[in-house]
């Protein structure tokens, strides 16, 4: 699991400025990583071996100037439930304006660190302007400029120190299911299904009440933990911005998990919101289930579900060897055989290849097709092992790693699926100097 921030603010204060700078993204939204394009407002960062993901509120805001104000308010009321802690940034140019004072008066009564950050103090002269906004009650002034990144050190020396939760993933003695998707999939019926007329097989897991609810489930050969997102208290007189409100509380899920299942309604197939949390499982290097609920509801003849499944794959490429299941909750139809897949990606997640073994199969692939050369100059992989993790993880040592291409990464991983089981679980792969 790996702590929440969020960065909130009023527009255009330098907000999708610093969360590409946090996540070392040049531009978020035209990053050529598979995936970058769904979640551009959502980003994986590291600091002094601190890993902690990063949430940029302000990519949410939609309207017009007019409703500005209150969707802003609802966004910082999200991050203040959801985010470990919080990055409040002003322009320091703009000096405090009454919107700054309005969102330092919702984060002064948040139980949560607060980090009171003035950008755009680009150069030493502009650090006189930034005492105007000791008033807003919120402790000391971070000055920093995300563009050139001076300061941004030091602030990132406070927030890793505020940090409470284990920065690396460590493996469970139970697999932690989560059950994920947008709003109105079926969360709460699957949950209820499995839980709800078995009460003696329920036994609560210490959670709280703005984690997902975290519940043991010992039941028909199955023994493990359900995170249920579904379950989470809803807001009162709130109608937050669907996309944000479910992917925030779907990333708390997804990073304490070891698979999702992630349900999709058969009826509006996959969307975008879908590929967006999609993506974020596949980040955070989670086993995936591909749960296509009310299946019930949908016309069908005998070639409907196989069309159905390899049209959803094409929206989940690049990473497509993933299980699809078709189910039915309201009619109790392949429930189970959708919890047996999910803990056969978490064995499939676990696995440990031995070395002799990986370099007995991968070596004569690599000599069938060898890296491309570079310059004239011959490219050779020597051994291959897999790193520690609770990830699966790859390292191939060669003469010139530098040299290999994306491409021959995502032929190698093609290798490893065809000769070892890896169904549902992100594969990464590492080239290193032998």
């Amino acid at each position: 699991m790996s702590n929440i921030v969020a960065i909130v603010g009023r527009p255009n204060v330098g907000k999708s400025t610093l969360f590409n700078r946090l996540t070392e993204s040049k531009e978020a939204i035209v990053d050529p990583t598979a995936g970058t394009t769904r979640d551009r407002h959502y980003g994986k960062a590291e600091w002094t071996g601190h890993n902690y993901s990063i949430i940029d509120t302000g990519g949410y805001v939609t309207g017009s100037d007019d409703i500005f104000e209150a969707e802003i308010r609802k966004q910082v009321s999200l991050a203040i439930d959801e985010a470990d802690s919080i990055l409040f940034l002003v322009d320091v140019m703009g000096g405090v304006t009454a919107l700054d004072e309005a969102i330092a008066d919702m984060l002064r009564r948040a139980k949560k660190p607060v980090f009171l950050v003035a950008n755009k103090v680009d150069t030493g002269d502009k650090e006189i302007y930034t005492g105007e906004f000791y008033r807003l009650g919120l402790g000391d002034v971070h000055s920093i400029s995300a563009i050139s990144g001076m300061g941004t050190g030091e602030l990132l020396d406070a927030l890793v120190a505020s940090f409470k939760k284990p920065t690396e993933e460590v493996a469970d003695e139970l697999p932690r299911i989560a059950i994920v998707g947008k709003p109105n999939v079926g969360k709460s019926s699957l949950v209820n299904t499995l839980l709800g007329r078995e009460q003696n097989i329920v036994t609560p897991v210490a959670g709280t009440t703005r984690d997902p609810i975290n519940t043991r489930y010992n039941a028909f050969g199955f023994d493990l933990v359900l995170l249920d997102t579904a379950g989470i208290r809803k807001k009162q007189k709130v109608h937050e911005d669907i996309e944000f409100y479910s992917v925030l509380r779907s990333v708390r899920a997804i990073e304490d998990s070891d698979v999702c299942m992630l349900l999709i309604d058969a009826q509006d197939g996959v969307g975008q919101q879908d590929l967006h949390i999609f993506s974020i499982i596949v980040r955070n290097g989670k086993g995936v289930v591909v749960v296509v609920n009310k299946w019930d509801l949908v016309t069908k003849d005998t070639k409907t579900a196989k069309a159905y499944e390899d049209d959803l794959k094409k929206r989940l490429a690049p990473f497509t060897d993933v299980p699809v299941i078709f189910t039915s909750v309201t009619e109790k139809q392949r429930i189970h055989k959708a919890m047996e897949l999910a803990i056969k990606v978490y064995e499939n997640r676990r696995q440990r290849i031995p070395t002799r073994k990986l370099n007995e199969i991968m070596l004569p692939e690599v000599d069938r097709m060898p890296p491309a050369m570079y310059k004239g100059k011959t490219v050779r992989i020597k051994y291959v092992t897999q790193l520690p993790g609770v990830v699966p993880a790859f390292a191939f040592f060669a003469n010139l790693p530098q040299y290999i291409k994306e491409s021959y990464a995502r032929f190698l991983e093609n290798k490893l699926r065809e000769h070892f089981d890896f169904t549902g679980v992100p594969v990464r792969i590492f080239f290193r100097k032998k």
